[in-house]
């Protein structure tokens, strides 16, 4: 389930809690099993096979069961976690609140892992091509908050322009970036899309935290073939190109933060298997020139860093 960061804490700590319940039932169903052993009176009498199956199974389905129920539980709780927050972000874009997971251009970089800035001369990106307008797509439905927090009914999908969902996989420069808040929140709408773009900023959020910064690492940019290779479904080193991200010094630091941090771990594997999906579905509508535009979104580069740190293109 897709969470932003302090869903996903919050969530993770529910589970640790489910699984330390688990574990005391399955100490103490042990605990009876042996005093049974030892208290129960002997038995004169030879036990046979079918005994002794009996008594295995007897031990043991108890310890499954418990164990499924735990299961259960945390499925049920990730659900409702997801479902609350998902009536927050409703919330939020009713009340035009727009989120940028980048750095803000004052914001100093944290001690110890910072990089040097990057010189203030620095050349602006090559002007974006324009892709036709399209029709925005209609406004979905507001859920009725007397309603259950829970709901087992995949949303309904929302047509969003490949443009716009281009525009939000960059997200915001900042406040002042109106067509990429505007995208945002169309994008927004679409429950996948959604997903995949709240996945991509718990992962920059993270990166940014330790001081890697997606607007510092500008990919080498792979052919459009290649990017068109990976959307018929070729993995591993017939893609290598779309690891562009050649940043040795952030390389290390991604792949130290996947081995040492659980939670960064799941978030990143999180983002890269559903944005594998979201990129699958959208290459056949672009053109070369959309794909270029689309491999140098914030997006696409923490795709390119953090596959390429678990090496997804090896």
């Amino acid at each position: 389930m897709t969470m932003s960061l302090p869903g996903r804490l919050a969530s993770l700590a529910r589970r640790d809690a489910l699984t330390a319940v688990g574990y005391a039932l399955s100490a103490g169903w042990l605990i009876l099993l042996m005093l049974f052993w030892l208290l129960a009176p002997g038995d004169e009498g030879a036990t046979g096979g079918v005994t002794r199956l009996v008594a295995i199974i007897g031990a043991v389905m108890p310890l499954a069961l418990i164990w499924m129920a735990v299961s259960l539980a945390r499925s049920i709780a990730e659900l409702r976690a997801e479902a609350d927050h998902l009536h927050r972000q409703l919330d939020e874009l009713r009340g035009g609140k727009p989120a940028r997971p980048t750095r803000s251009e004052d914001q100093p970089r944290p001690s110890g892992t910072a990089r040097p800035a990057p010189p203030s001369d620095r050349s602006p990106p090559a002007p974006r091509p324009q892709v036709p307008a399209q029709p925005r797509p209609a406004a979905i439905a507001r859920p009725d908050p007397r309603q259950s927090a829970m709901s087992f009914d995949a949303p309904e999908a929302v047509d969003i322009p490949a443009e716009t969902v281009i525009r939000a996989l960059n997200f915001p420069d900042g406040p002042d970036d109106a067509d990429a808040i505007a995208a945002l929140r169309s994008a927004l709408q679409d429950h996948e899309t959604a997903r995949v773009l709240r996945a991509a900023q718990d992962v920059i959020t993270l990166l940014a935290d330790r001081g890697v910064y997606m607007d510092d690492l500008p990919p080498q940019p792979a052919p459009a073939d290649v990017w068109r290779r990976f959307g018929e479904g070729e993995r591993g080193s017939a893609i290598a190109a779309l690891g562009g991200i050649n940043d040795t010094d952030a390389l290390a630091l991604t792949s130290d933060i996947l081995r040492g941090d659980e939670i960064f771990r799941d978030s990143a594997h999180h983002f890269l298997r559903h944005f594998d999906v979201l990129i699958t579905q959208l290459i056949p509508q672009l053109d070369d020139a959309e794909l270029q535009v689309m491999g140098d979104t914030r997006s696409a580069r923490a795709f390119m860093l953090v596959g390429r740190a678990a090496g997804l293109f090896a």
